[in-house]
């Protein structure tokens, strides 16, 4: 009888994740797609039923590899699919970006944090030295809007935080920053909108 080895296909799945997450970054960046709002609303729209997952897998795209401001992702969900369903899959491929994230910095150490995001890097890298205050400092600043959240999932990798407490504070901590951002995304939408037709 084979053994269910939780550890290994846990490993095996992060690793394909990553593998897979950069196959599509490089098409996607190739076609163009990460250039604004409208190129990402084309793209998803052309996939019909699976528009909602060419979404996700795009905002999961943003979060891994900082392309382009998450603010205009987050706009294009509210454009494409309203404020409700834009909220709903800005949030999910956020938070699985973020554990993407978390995890490729757990793999691939220091020195691609700072390859990465040199520009926060210096910033932050001194709430390493808080130990168990990490995580209230982290959960706090996942709850606030002005945080550099796709930076501080990356530098929660080089701490001791388990993945498990990683996405209880993403997913408690995450969906109010979202939907402040959604409504706003939104009435700015509707107000260009109005604009475009006047």
């Amino acid at each position: 009888m084979i053994k269910f080895n939780a550890g290994k296909f846990y490993k095996a799945a992060s690793i394909l994740g990553l593998i897979g997450t950069t196959a599509v970054s490089a098409a996607a960046i190739k076609t163009g797609v990460f250039e604004s709002p409208e190129a990402i609303r084309e793209f998803v729209q052309a996939g019909g039923i699976f528009a909602p997952l060419l979404f996700v897998a795009i905002q999961v795209i943003q979060v891994v590899l900082p392309i382009i401001p998450g603010g205009v992702t987050q706009l294009a969900g509210v454009i494409i699919f309203g404020a409700f369903w834009g909220f709903i899959y800005n949030y999910v491929g956020i938070v699985i970006g973020s554990m993407i994230a978390f995890q490729m910095v757990r793999k691939l150490g220091r020195p691609f944090l700072q390859s990465v995001f040199n520009k926060h890097y210096d910033k932050y890298i001194g709430w390493l030295d808080k130990g168990k205050k990490f995580d209230r400092m982290f959960a706090i600043a996942i709850l606030l809007p002005i945080a550099p959240d796709d930076f501080l999932c990356m530098l929660a990798g080089l701490t001791k935080m388990s993945f498990k407490k990683l996405t209880v504070i993403l997913v408690l901590c995450k969906p109010p920053t979202i939907i402040a951002y959604s409504i706003l995304l939104s009435t700015i939408a509707a107000w260009m909108t109005s604009l475009f037709h006047f």
